[in-house]
């Protein structure tokens, strides 16, 4: 990635479904950031507290994936993970970039442990945020099907609000709820009647077939960092020690007085965990 310093948005999509909607230059490694699966997520929504807090020398690429915020509205008719990754392979493939960082929320995480198996040599390493690449430990478990019910409370009975997103956002992604901060919540709202969203929000059979990754994990070699809230809804810190047990080099940060979105709710303590973890080299690295 070419050096410099500023931001710009990207004119149009590259090659591919993904779409780069913000890219900050700079010398450092490039590091893409992939957003969660819920209602008006977007790599620039989900990440926006922390931009200014991680290194200005970091080469950000803000990506929304297909069917969120302004990617492609494609239908997805195979394994969910393994799509994504492969249109996130082409493009760092399209943009020459090797060894990047990913830093995932979510859905996003999930991702990026799949294009890790399956392309280790694009990605260094990862940083998973309540990510679920297996299923729950019990099939009744408290986290089981939450994502599929939020979507279909948010685009059925009368449609989206910012009421409801408001609801969501304090339901599952906050613990303080009275933190709220109004601009994220009309945010989210303005990002989720975009045309993909609204066109998959409930279209479970167009969003692809639910995967289970756990015959991929031991393929995954780059290092993992697992952020977890300490009030995680979906899945709780015991299921993110048990991912990292199963993780060729993993580690688990817990974040107190969280939920699921903790880089929005305690942006220095994320970005702090995020940069000592990125930011130290490998044996094989130089400083």
């Amino acid at each position: 990635m070419p050096g410099g310093a500023g931001q710009r948005h990207a004119e149009q999509e590259l090659v591919g479904s993904p779409a780069v909607v913000l890219t900050r230059l700079g010398t450092g490694r490039p590091t893409v950031l992939l957003h969660g699966g819920g209602p008006g997520c977007t790599s620039g929504n989900d990440f926006a507290a922390v931009l200014d807090l991680l290194t200005p020398e970091r080469a950000l690429l803000l990506v929304d994936l297909p069917q969120f915020g302004q990617a492609e509205a494609v239908r997805i008719t195979g394994p969910v993970w393994d799509f994504h990754a492969a249109r996130i392979a082409d493009l760092l493939d399209t943009l020459d970039l090797r060894h990047v960082d990913i830093v995932g929320q979510s859905f996003g995480g999930c991702v990026a442990l799949r294009l890790a198996a399956l392309r280790p040599e694009l990605v260094r390493r990862v940083v998973a945020t309540g990510s679920q690449p297996t299923p729950y430990a019990r099939p009744d478990g408290p986290g089981a099907e939450i994502g599929r019910q939020v979507r279909e409370r948010y685009y059925r009975d009368g449609g989206p609000s910012r009421a409801k997103m408001r609801e969501l956002i304090a339901g599952l992604e906050w613990h303080d709820p009275r933190r709220i901060p109004a601009q994220l919540v009309d945010r989210r709202y303005e990002a989720s009647i975009l045309p993909g969203p609204l066109a998959f929000g409930i279209n479970h059979g167009g969003r692809g077939r639910p995967q289970d990754l756990s015959g991929q994990l031991a393929e995954v070699r780059a290092k993992v960092l697992l952020i977890w809230g300490e009030h995680d809804p979906f899945t709780d810190p015991g299921y993110a020690r048990q991912l990292a047990s199963r993780l060729p080099d993993a580690q688990v940060e817990v974040v107190p007085a969280a939920a699921h979105h903790p880089q929005s709710e305690h942006p220095d303590r994320y970005a702090a965990l995020v940069q000592q973890f990125l930011s130290t080299p490998d044996s094989s690295e130089q400083l």
